[in-house]
């Protein structure tokens, strides 16, 4: 089981990236998946989540309207796609995959966790 999440770099604010994270076809298309992100100092924070079927997201209220996850089953992969980042938004950012098939901000209902990728936003 392995989760792979990419497409972290560095950006203006304002700014946009796509994080990506490739997933192990037998975790992903049954499961949940997050996003979850933790800046220096602080404590990992859920980020957004969506269901087995795509059908259902849900989003921090501090990322709604700006962030978007999305589910792309020929690839087996989840993506976040990140618009507006602001400094606060810097952070290394996690994908994971749920126990069950919907997507959860708690962090405790995820069962696997990629290696995290790193978004620096400059201002």
């Amino acid at each position: 089981v392995q989760l792979q999440a990419s497409g972290g770099g560095l950006v203006q604010a304002g700014g946009s990236l796509r994080l990506s994270c490739a997933a192990s076809g037998r975790i992903f298309s049954n499961n949940g998946m997050g996003w979850f992100r933790q800046a220096p100092g602080k404590e990992r924070e859920f980020v957004a989540s969506i269901s087995y079927n795509g059908g259902r997201t849900s989003y921090a209220d501090s990322v709604k309207g700006r962030f978007t996850i999305s589910r792309d089953y020929a690839k087996n992969k989840v993506h976040l796609q990140m618009n507006s980042l602001k400094s606060e938004d810097a952070a290394v950012y996690y994908c994971a995959a749920s126990r069950t098939s919907y997507g959860s901000s708690d962090a405790g209902t995820y069962a696997y966790w990629g290696q995290g990728t790193l978004v620096t936003v400059s201002s």
